[in-house]
């Protein structure tokens, strides 16, 4: 089984995924490590990565991938993690975000641009989100092992942050 955990970034997967017990494959510090980017936005801090090379690198995988990017590799369910924008703002910058990237990131978080790409490539019926808002990173890992148990419903679209805009 393949499980890609995704999301705009603070919305909690590197936090949950920890609490699973299966192997989870950090994207963003392969990234890094491996030099699967073609460039440093300087604008928003963060690199450009190759996603050719990253599913090259990846190659045959099992297990949870989790990233803001996992949706990009063929995965057999992919989890969306939602965080309402106004409460994401906030711990994007009690992380230390810039005010523009704090706001950029909620206006995308808003406007489902990660759960529209992850039903793009992976269509409705192998994507499910779970609004981590008001729960805690154990119950949040604890629906991830229900999706992967195949004990949840898909739910691509139950979110709704438009009001955030």
């Amino acid at each position: 089984m393949r499980v890609a955990v995704t999301g705009t970034p603070g919305t909690g997967k590197t936090t949950a995924t920890s609490l699973l017990d299966v192997p989870v494959l950090h994207l963003n510090d392969l990234i890094r490590e491996a030099g699967l980017w073609t460039e440093r936005d300087a604008d928003r801090d963060s690199l450009v990565a190759d996603l050719e090379a990253v599913r090259e690198a990846v190659g045959d995988w099992s297990g949870v991938a989790e990233s803001h990017l996992a949706h990009h590799l063929d995965a057999d369910r992919v989890v969306v993690l939602r965080c309402r924008p106004d409460v994401l703002e906030d711990r994007l910058r009690d992380r230390g975000a810039s005010e523009a990237k704090a706001t950029e990131n909620a206006e995308s978080e808003a406007l489902d641009v990660i759960l529209s790409e992850a039903v793009d490539r992976h269509g409705p019926a192998d994507v499910y989100e779970i609004d981590t808002t008001e729960r805690t990173p154990a119950e949040v890992a604890a629906d991830i092992e229900a999706v992967i148990a195949g004990d949840r419903e898909p739910s691509a679209g139950d979110v709704d942050f438009l009001d955030y805009l």
